[in-house]
């Protein structure tokens, strides 16, 4: 087993997510957002049309190529799972997809879709993520994938009985600092070492500088009153 990297209540593995996961025991639930298949890291975010010049991340095979896999192997450790671009992967029938609306214009796509086995119906976040404009002013951290730390803050509410989140495919590490602020334990995978070490950097500055007040999760049964 590799060793981790400890960060509070944080434990962070840099290596093969199908390797790792096989010594992980069952946890409560994954929230992550796997490679769509579609090219993202392959120097395609270059010819993006947004209101400022795109950002270069450089030309990598990451997303090349969907990663079934280690999707099925998290979600059989698992009670929960929310697993953003779930349309590009062949997954269960659900009633609950989250959609996160980007208010985006240019060639990114709208919206983006998370499956989900929540017993709900579907639900929808407005959240601007397009170019330089950016909800809250959040900051871009080398990552052309990167989620809003908002966004994931939205889906971790739909866990509120979910102590300790798995994400094997952590990227720039936004799970984990959503974690971080909402008082969860985390686990994080991440196979490129560049994204891996900016995923401790972030996680290390959450628990450095931590959120004067974390609303406790509500129950199952408040949530459910909710919808």
């Amino acid at each position: 087993m590799i060793e981790p990297v400890r960060i509070g209540d944080a434990t962070l593995y840099q290596g093969d997510c199908l390797q790792i996961m096989q010594g992980l025991g069952e946890v409560d639930a994954v929230v992550t957002d796997p490679p769509y298949g579609i090219g993202e890291a392959a120097g395609k975010n270059r010819s993006r049309c947004n209101l400022a010049v795109a950002r270069d991340y450089g030309d990598a095979p990451w997303d090349d190529q969907t990663c079934p896999e280690g999707v099925d192997l998290a979600r059989s450790i698992s009670r929960r799972q929310i697993v953003f671009g779930g349309n590009y992967y062949d997954l269960p029938p659900t009633s609950c997809w989250l959609i996160w609306d980007k208010l985006n214009t240019g060639d990114f796509a709208d919206c983006e879709m998370a499956w989900t086995n929540l017993p709900t119906t579907v639900r929808r976040l407005r959240y601007l993520w397009n170019g330089m404009l950016r909800a809250n002013g959040e900051e871009k951290h080398g990552h052309p994938t990167q989620k809003p730390l908002g966004v994931m803050k939205w889906c971790l509410g739909f866990l509120p009985d979910a102590q300790t989140i798995l994400d094997p495919f952590m990227g720039s590490g936004t799970t984990g600092v959503a974690c971080a602020k909402l008082g969860r334990k985390f686990i994080g995978i991440e196979r490129e070492p560049r994204y891996f070490d900016i995923a401790c950097k972030r996680i290390e500055q959450a628990y450095a500088q931590p959120d004067l007040f974390i609303e406790p999760p509500k129950r199952a049964e408040q949530l459910e009153a909710m919808f």
